[in-house]
């Protein structure tokens, strides 16, 4: 069965950093691409960045958060990381990690962890 488990999240105020951390059970993260999402209050959920799998990964990010945030993986805990730095009010969601094939998710999606922002 596999499980993703975030966290890290938290209340910051404008221009502070956070590390989001997201463990996975039952899922080899290194053998797929992996992703982080969030979902604002009333918005739909958006992707914030990407990590290819294998262990040459290549990252792509969401305009919004370029050069601000910064995805990675540890393989030895199997965990996958979203550094937030420079962090905005507009940053403020529930953030969930998520496998992906191609343009499909593959669940399950996890229960989240909340980033909330305050200016």
């Amino acid at each position: 069965q596999v499980q993703l488990v975030e966290s890290g999240g938290g209340l910051v105020q404008a221009g502070d950093s956070l590390r989001l951390s997201c463990v996975a059970s039952g899922r080899t993260l290194s053998n797929y691409t992996m992703n982080w999402f969030r979902q604002a209050p009333g918005q739909e959920r958006e992707r914030v960045a990407t990590i290819s799998k294998g262990s040459s990964a290549s990252t792509d990010y969401a305009d919004s958060v370029k050069g601000r945030f910064t995805i990675a993986r540890d393989d030895a805990k199997n965990t996958l990381y979203l550094q937030m730095n420079s962090l905005k009010p507009e940053d403020t969601a529930v953030y969930y990690c998520v496998t992906t094939i191609g343009k499909y998710v593959v669940g399950p999606w996890g229960q989240g962890t909340r980033v909330t922002v305050s200016s």
